[in-house]
């Protein structure tokens, strides 16, 4: 059963984009922007894809007065991803949006009519045109326009195959940008060589110069190792082509770690009931930042008292506990909300259906943990250690606790028996030991 009972669920209804007609040429041949009688801003008016919808992304500087204009007059929603306001591209909304500015700010329509003028010519994804999108998105995965730029002739190929085996391989949209980044950065070095010439004394001479010339960090070259492995042992199919080259020791790092106080003056100090929401639901299931943000009204099981996790790291499934304090938490928050969150049980404020980004969520805690005057150099992250350790300091069998944090090997949450406070107070202080029996002086 779901947390929201007794009424609170709303349903929204949304018209249907089909039914409204879509923006073309025609309704911009002869439009004239309006035009300011004061030294009004200028607003850009570009397209993107937002929920697999075209939408008029409205792009100018923050503006208190034109931020309340196109929020409550021209029914603009924000786009944390795009950094704009934006609306579904209908010709009602341009012809909203161009009365609603009117005499207001000066609109640049030069881009929206270049978009539609191609669409006419031939369908087009308004990311392949539109340059300040497209720089945001490759953030998240290498389009073909920058492998047009950054690949020689002799290695488009071969990243195309690369890009298209790790999608049929179905591995995750962080993985396939790790990578692909990796392997773009290789190809890019190697010019017009083509990469399936390289055998494995090549590779070990190019992983030695991007140890001793790039200074790559012991991470960095592991992801690049295991991009050019995918590459060689998945695309191209050469069998243990990488059983000859080493790999550069990681650097061994025990878990950040916060005690019990210093979690609750943190928890205490901050008054915003959905940020309390959000650093309850973290250290209380031990949660991963973006598990937090993507956890799903549906997933919250208040009868069996679980939280149910999809698709974490690795595309694993499992299931946490609810405790009691996190439900009556998350009850009041959602009773706090102006309107019930559609999908998400945090939701982004300007975009209703999208989860609340996880910049968003480390930036609370990093608030609380100053308002707390914690002066650890922890992340958000750290709650989620700290929920292994606290558990294993109450008797917990540590076999539980790698269920509960989704390790795939017990090798991986034994790391948390290091920073076992019991561990290190039952060993007798030698210098102390020393103390009892001979007093030294200081």
């Amino acid at each position: 059963m779901n947390i929201i009972k007794n009424g609170l669920q709303q349903v929204h209804k949304v018209l249907p984009l089909a039914v409204l007609p879509d923006l073309n040429l025609i309704h911009l041949k002869n439009a004239r922007p309006p035009k300011c009688h004061t030294d009004g801003e200028t607003i850009t008016l570009k397209v993107f894809l937002y929920n697999k919808l075209e939408s008029i992304g409205i792009f100018c500087k923050q503006n208190a007065t034109l931020n309340n204009i196109l929020k409550n007059k021209a029914g603009a929603l924000w786009s944390h991803t795009h950094k704009c306001w934006h609306v579904p591209c209908t010709e009602i909304n341009y012809a909203k949006l161009v009365n609603t500015l009117s005499g207001k700010a000066i609109l640049q329509i030069d881009f929206l009519k270049e978009y539609l003028e191609k669409k006419k010519n031939k369908p087009v994804s308004p990311a392949l045109w539109n340059k300040s999108i497209e720089k945001q998105q490759t953030k998240k995965s290498v389009s073909q326009a920058s492998v047009k730029h950054t690949t020689s002739k002799e290695n488009k190929e071969a990243l195309q195959q690369f890009h298209q085996q790790l999608i049929l391989k179905g591995y995750s949209v962080s993985t396939i940008r790790t990578y692909s980044n990796e392997f773009v950065q290789f190809l890019n070095t190697i010019n017009k060589i083509p990469a399936g010439t390289f055998n494995t004394a090549r590779i070990k001479d190019y992983l030695q110069y991007c140890f001793e010339k790039l200074k790559l960090s012991e991470n960095t070259l592991h992801s690049r190792i295991n991009a050019l492995k995918f590459y060689y042992e998945q695309v191209l199919k050469k069998e243990k082509f990488f059983w000859e080259i080493p790999r550069p020791k990681k650097q061994d790092q025990l878990p950040k770690v916060l005690g019990e106080n210093e979690i609750g003056r943190m928890f205490n100090a901050i008054s915003n009931i959905k940020h309390k929401a959000i650093l309850f639901t973290a250290y209380s299931a031990g949660l991963r930042v973006s598990e937090v943000v993507n956890l799903k009204i549906k997933d919250v099981d208040s009868d069996r008292m679980q939280l149910f996790i999809e698709k974490a790291k690795g595309k694993k499934d499992r299931y946490v506990g609810l405790g009691i304090l996190l439900l009556d938490v998350l009850r009041a928050y959602l009773k706090s909300c102006r309107t019930m969150p559609l999908k998400y049980v945090f939701e982004n404020p300007q975009s209703p259906g999208e989860a609340y980004s996880t910049r968003s969520a480390q930036k609370i805690f990093q608030t609380a943990k100053e308002k707390a005057m914690i002066n650890k150099d922890v992340g958000i992250h750290s709650l989620r250690h700290s929920f292994a350790t606290h558990l294993l300091e109450k008797g917990i069998d540590i076999r539980y606790i790698k269920d509960l944090l989704g390790h795939l090997s017990i090798k991986t949450t034994e790391k948390y028996l290091h920073v076992k406070k019991e561990t290190l107070i039952n060993i007798p202080n030698v210098l102390d030991e020393l103390n009892k029996t001979f007093t030294l002086n200081w």
